[in-house]
């Protein structure tokens, strides 16, 4: 067995009878889109979809970046997602200047770093869609970049991509609520391209051998297997950048999570220094000053050299709470993160991408000519 362990998949066996009804009904929906009774939009406009079948993070964030690095000198690139736990309702356009509780932290995060990125969020993704396609801000989009979106059927993507954590493989997983799966482990089908994310750095060709022959592709579909690269540490009030690799074994870290996943985050930091504790908090976690004085006492208990890490997710969630001078915050460094392809298979991944890309834009452009 890879070292993915089964026991970071934790099944409520007792709630698998639930979990027979919760499928039934995901699978009449299915079927419903399978022979044509909902039916499903198609738009001129590149359409790629990243997502995962669980509940929960598996990197989705990291990879729509790659896409935009990928994309963005190119093409005129929009990324557009429902804006989980947004206060907003309805189609925005993210500004520079749009508090993140109106985008959510993921759409958020991605504007303030990729500031010529159309970044827009909507529950109803062909209203979303349109919206871009037809603004007179937005119309000049060349493609759509859809977050978190794989049950999202009423899109007709025309490249669908399908992370799966190697912390959390889908085969090993069940549906909701015994497990976090929010569709049987089957419907990976409509994929064309599964990611396993998040591996360790040193997986090697035997372990993703073996991954492949478990995870049981179709022919047509294409595998690749990412690890997580991390940038150097940014202070949260701001300064020189610290690299990662500058930390001592006898600093005591606090790291201060709001992801579904920490393990691979936890042990890759325990690599620099075994003085670590976690304050773990939900996936999505909205601050409140409560949490501040939590951290703050447990950091303040804490010897010296210490900081405190977070992801850039998370740090966009701290900015934007009632409490914004907390004490800690000189020793609040964010931890940036990229998308690194094992076995060198990026250049492969990005080939795939762009002649999408290019048919598409081909094929409309063949359309347009006149007879």
């Amino acid at each position: 067995m890879p070292r993915s362990k089964k026991s970071y998949v934790k099944i409520n066996r007792w709630l698998t009878p639930l979990s027979w009804f919760y499928g039934l009904g995901v699978g009449v929906r299915n079927w419903l889109f399978d022979v044509g009774v909902l039916r499903q939009h198609s738009f001129s406009v590149p359409v790629i979809s990243v997502g995962n079948l669980t509940v929960g993070g598996s990197g989705k964030t990291p990879h729509v970046e790659y896409l935009i690095r990928l994309l963005h000198k190119d093409y005129k690139v929009a990324v557009l997602s429902r804006g989980y736990k947004r206060k907003s309702k309805g189609f925005v356009l993210a500004k520079p200047e749009t508090p993140m509780p109106d985008v959510g932290d993921e759409s958020y995060q991605v504007k303030n770093k990729f500031a010529d990125v159309y970044v827009a969020v909507d529950k109803d993704r062909i209203h979303g869609i349109k919206s871009l396609m037809n603004d007179e801000e937005t119309k000049d989009v060349d493609v759509i970049l859809l977050d978190d979106a794989y049950q999202h059927r009423y899109v007709s993507r025309g490249l669908n991509i399908l992370l799966t954590d190697y912390h959390r493989l889908v085969v090993y997983d069940r549906l909701l609520p015994a497990g976090r799966l929010r569709e049987p482990e089957s419907t990976k089908r409509r994929a064309d391209i599964v990611i396993v994310s998040k591996c360790p750095r040193d997986t090697d060709l035997m372990e993703q051998a073996m991954l492949t022959r478990m995870l049981r592709l179709r022919p047509y579909q294409k595998l690749f297997f990412t690890s997580i690269v991390y940038k150097a540490l940014r202070p949260y009030n701001g300064g020189p950048e610290l690299p990662l690799q500058s930390l001592a074994p006898g600093w005591n870290v606090l790291l201060v999570l709001g992801i579904a996943l920490p393990q691979q985050l936890e042990a890759d930091i325990a690599r620099y220094t075994t003085r670590t504790r976690t304050i773990l908090f939900d996936d999505h976690h909205q601050f409140t000053p409560a949490d501040i004085v939590h951290i703050s006492r447990i950091f303040n208990r804490m010897k010296s050299p210490k900081m405190i890490i977070t992801t850039e997710k998370d740090a966009s969630r701290l900015r934007h709470i009632e409490e914004t001078n907390y004490t800690f915050a000189d020793s609040l460094y964010i931890l940036p993160i990229e998308v690194h392809f094992l076995r060198g298979k990026r250049a492969e991944f990005d080939n795939i991408v762009r002649t999408y890309i290019r048919n598409v834009r081909f094929n409309n452009n063949t359309r347009r000519k006149p007879d």
